[in-house]
């Protein structure tokens, strides 16, 4: 008996074996006879020599002669066998684009030619898909009442938030305080938001009195006002009194002590995200020695995590204490109202927009657009101005495709334009831009005009005379934005940073705990607009499951490394039950 293996190589089962006989002539040519349609009826045909030797029996030998070559290499060597899965898999993957080349034959030269391919979501090819799309849009310009903006969040899914209590409420007379506190806020408009409540925070832990904070002039935002230009400095400091004690400069006689001058007053350099611990035990004994201390810069200076009677301190002050200066409330009030004017064919509302598209968040960025060697060098100088060194460092690499991959790249206007269009907002939407100089403003923002007509920015809601006082104040005009953007019905942030993450808190504080906020997943986006060839009702479904999506996520809470700021529940609010419970026990308290 023999077996065989799968290559055909007989498997000998006994010991020995006996050849068979060669068959007889006469059999063979029997066996090799072949037989045609005519001798199918049965008849016998004595002439089957001549018939072998026909042209016909001639072909059927050729052919099977090249059958057998072909087995016979294919059994006989062994190694095709063993590489011919991988040759598929290779050759399947070369096919589907999954190895990033683009295979192109060239059959005037005889060759084929092999490009790198770059990796999907890593080029801008945003303007391509605003061609294919457009005539969709189009159509869809009709202003009709299927617009997104009337059903946009679900209130099933929202649950109802109110402050915790009034602690304005809360009439107790403050212990004899252990010293004053002065620290200096930098940065921009909510990095001093940032600074200002951590130090009623602080002021509270410490038993202290708060100076009010001074602001410093940063070199980046050139804005030399003060906190009362910004902010209603009586107002912060009446809200604030029934639990920390705030005054407008430092007393003379503690002031004399240091020769009348702050800067002798000894800084203490606090380390980012300090515990409550490390003010008890570091800075208290200090304060209690010399009647006053100061800590610049104060950015960040307190830990996420403190007490709950401390975290209460924060939102008093962030959502209740700081409101801006009257002149800055009366103009932004007329902005929102005109803004609600404008919305009045869609009940009043509006989407607004932070858009961080200037020069020097797309430099920093170190993302590549449309500009091509042109951008590159503009882009190249912008770095170096106002980052003198950092970018070419030895051992940086900018890698432009792998930022976009990654959605770390500015959203352009047109991005933003296309996302809104894809999740239903049509061209009757009222949308309010919140941005400063915008990166060749000529260029990226006409397509976004040309989706929502209905645009406007603080330049256009509000006349030149009305903007004269705020002009060269950058954080003055940031609180204009700050206010048409809280009273939107839709808020889109696009890029991160402080200016949203107080944004989407301060809503949430107002909104029953709902943010009422769009938070693209631009890696996401990054993909599908990098596909030119993307059908309309294909982009529509995707932006529309982003929009669920941060429908979904408008009442997260804070965990442990949020920020109270961005995440006010559980700490500054609560659901409206638990809410009634804790104003029952404050009352009965007082």
């Amino acid at each position: 008996m023999v077996g065989y293996t799968r290559v055909g190589t007989p498997l000998s089962v006994t010991a020995t074996t006996t050849p068979s006989p060669p068959s007889s002539p006469r059999l063979r040519a029997v066996r090799s006879k072949p037989t045609f349609g005519p001798a199918d009826d049965g008849s016998s045909n004595s002439g089957g020599t001549s018939v072998s030797s026909g042209r016909g029996s001639s072909k059927q030998t050729l052919l099977e002669r090249l059958v057998y070559v072909i087995v016979s290499v294919v059994l006989k060597q062994r190694g095709v066998l063993l590489f011919a899965p991988l040759l598929y898999i290779s050759g399947m993957l070369l096919y589907m684009g999954s190895l990033n080349f683009d295979v192109d034959l060239n059959l005037q030269k005889g060759g084929v030619v092999v490009r790198k391919r770059a990796p999907p979501g890593s080029v801008y090819r945003s303007p391509l898909v605003f061609k294919k799309l457009w005539p969709y849009m189009e159509a869809e310009n009709n202003g009709s009442h299927n617009n997104a903006l009337m059903p946009t969040w679900d209130p099933i899914l929202h649950q109802s938030w109110q402050p915790c209590g009034n602690n304005t409420d809360l009439k107790a007379e403050l212990p004899q305080s252990n010293g004053f506190l002065i620290i200096e806020a930098n940065g921009g408009l909510n990095q001093q938001r940032l600074s200002i409540c951590d130090a009623v925070a602080v002021a509270g832990l410490l038993n202290a009195t708060l100076v009010i904070p001074v602001f410093h002039l940063n070199s980046v935002w050139r804005d030399s006002s003060k906190f009362g230009d910004i902010f209603d400095q009586d107002f912060f400091i009446d809200v604030l009194g029934n639990n920390v004690n705030v005054v407008r400069e430092l007393p003379k006689d503690v002031l004399e002590q240091f020769d009348n001058n702050i800067s002798s007053i000894v800084n203490l350099r606090v380390k980012a995200w300090s515990s409550p611990t490390y003010y008890l035990q570091k800075v208290l004994p200090k304060l209690i020695h010399m009647r006053a201390v100061r800590i610049a810069p104060f950015s960040n200076r307190l830990a996420y995590a403190v007490p709950p009677s401390i975290q209460r301190l924060r939102c008093l002050a962030n959502f209740e204490a700081l409101r801006f200066s009257e002149p800055i409330r009366i103009l932004a009030e007329k902005m929102v109202d005109r803004m609600v004017k404008n919305s009045s064919h869609i009940g009043g509302k509006y989407v607004s927009v932070h858009l961080r598209f200037e020069m020097d968040m797309v430099a920093f960025s170190c993302c590549e657009y449309d500009g091509g060697e042109d951008e590159k060098r503009e882009m190249d100088i912008a770095r170096e101005s106002s980052w003198r060194g950092k970018f070419r460092r030895k051992g940086r690499v900018i890698r432009p495709g792998a930022n976009r991959m990654d959605g770390k790249c500015p959203l352009t206007p047109l991005e933003v334009g296309l996302m809104l269009r894809g999740m239903g907002f049509d061209n009757a939407t009222p949308v309010y831009v919140a941005a400063g100089n915008i990166y060749k403003a000529d260029k990226y923002m006409a397509p976004l005009k040309q989706m929502f007509p209905l645009l406007e920015t603080k330049d256009t809601l509000a006349t030149i005379d009305e903007l004269a006082p705020f002009k060269g104040h950058s954080s003055r005009l940031a609180a204009l934005d700050y206010t048409v953007c809280l009273h939107s019905e839709v808020f889109v942030t696009t890029q991160g940073g402080n200016f949203p993450h107080f944004l989407m808190g301060h809503r949430r504080y107002l909104y029953g705990g709902h943010a009422k906020t769009i938070k693209p997943d631009k890696r996401k986006l990054a993909l599908l607009l990098d596909n030119p060839n993307i059908r309309w009702a294909v982009f529509k479904r995707q932006m529309q499951d982003m929009l669920r999506h941060s429908d979904l996520k408008g009442t997260e809470l804070r965990k442990p490394s949020g920020s109270l700021y961005t995440y006010p529940m559980p700490d500054c609010l609560c659901k409206q039950s638990d809410a009634r419970t804790r104003d029952i026990k404050q009352k009965k308290e007082t």
